[in-house]
């Protein structure tokens, strides 16, 4: 029997209340999309929590959930998913993106779309959208790699497939065994979810997208041809000749970002400590603590790192970097308790303690615990 699966894409400027939730995500709030794949049959939905409503995002949940269940669905009914495409009001065929027809031809599934426009026909779109919301997202989930994150999530979904199905006398997981069966296999290769663009280079050798978002292609390349790759959680840069030149995280939102922030490169300098010598981190720091870190062992200046991400994220990177340097300067260390409570009171405008040339001879307090001081006035 020839199944459909229903692959729900909730677009947040037509439906605020669906889609969407707020994760910690390494310790700053960030709205999110949660990609839904339902599964009539069982009832069972698969989850994957995204930056954005993109093609890119769209195809990597996908692949992330056909590599799960390890299999491919024979026929996709998408409800008007973002970066698949959509079927305007009028139009008898649907407009796919390029990146969704070539990830479409790979994995060698069909696609049809619900009309965007009627209202009814969309309870269970928003019904199951909801309940994932609710039972997933509820409490707001504090994550650190989104990439593990989203690993986890198919089996969560799982595990609230328990109940028994609403029409069929039969548990939800047990009717999804079938579904899963009835999957086509996963093809030999996996699929590179990557867009590329021929852009050309600012004379500061930087690649600008959605005209706010900044990336950093080395000023050698400045008003030259680059290769821009956009991936769901990853901006990569090549030159012309397709040589590697930088991978960026990928940022979203309305606010302007610029790739040459120095705190936008802890994050890939924590997980590639080896790029530590030429990153735009060791750059931006002081002399002092510059050649502190140079001395250090790869632990150890990880985990300095890892304070001034903290604190960074805290305070700012001009509070966490001053109050670094003068822990360092005072202590020969980054003490981590030290360092986020000078930045706190840097980042509050409080002047840091300073004390005068005639210091208090803090000896005399040695002297009162000394065991020739007699017991005076009949105290103990």
């Amino acid at each position: 029997m020839r199944r459909s699966w229903t692959w729900y894409g909730i677009r947040a400027r037509r439906r605020p209340n669906f889609g969407e939730v707020d994760v910690l995500l390494r310790g700053v709030v960030q709205r999110m999309h949660h990609f839904v794949l339902d599964f009539p049959y069982s009832n069972v939905g698969l989850v994957q929590s995204m930056p954005g409503e993109n093609a890119e995002c769209t195809c990597l949940a996908s692949r992330n959930l056909f590599e799960w269940l390890g299999g491919v669905p024979e026929r996709i009914v998408s409800d008007n998913a973002a970066g698949a495409g959509h079927k305007g009001h009028g139009e008898r065929e649907p407009r796919l993106t390029h990146l969704f027809q070539a990830f479409q031809a790979h994995y060698g599934f069909d696609c049809s779309f619900r009309n965007p426009y009627p209202g009814h026909g969309k309870g269970a779109v928003e019904s199951k959208v909801g309940m994932v919301r609710r039972k997933l997202f509820v409490p707001r989930p504090s994550v650190w790699s989104l990439e593990n994150f989203n690993a986890g999530l198919p089996d969560r979904c799982l595990e609230l497939a328990t109940k028994p199905h609403y029409r069929k006398d039969t548990e939800e997981r047990g009717l999804f065994s079938e579904d899963r069966a009835a999957l086509l296999p996963l093809p030999g290769k996996r699929f590179d979810v990557v867009t590329w663009r021929h852009m050309k280079a600012d004379r500061y050798g930087v690649a600008t997208l959605e005209g706010r978002h900044r990336y950093s292609a080395d000023r050698a390349n400045a008003g030259r041809e680059v290769i821009v790759g956009l991936r769901a959680l990853e901006v990569e840069v090549l030159d012309s000749s397709g040589k590697h030149l930088a991978t960026h995280p990928r940022a979203y939102g309305q606010a302007s970002t610029n790739s040459e922030d120095p705190s936008m490169q802890l994050a890939l300098l924590r997980n590639k400590p080896a790029s530590w010598p030429n990153s735009r981190v060791r750059d931006a720091l002081p002399d002092p603590l510059r050649e502190w870190l140079d001395r250090q062992d790869r632990q150890t200046r990880n985990e300095a790192l890892q304070t001034l991400k903290r604190v960074d994220r805290e305070s700012g990177w001009a509070n966490a970097v001053e109050a670094m340097l003068s822990i360092l300067e005072s202590t020969g260390g980054a003490d981590r308790a030290g360092v986020t409570l000078l930045a706190a009171r840097l980042a509050e405008g409080v002047a840091g303690i300073e004390y005068d040339d005639d210091r208090p001879d803090l000896s005399e307090y040695d002297i009162a615990f000394t065991a020739d001081v007699g017991v005076q006035g009949g105290g103990r």
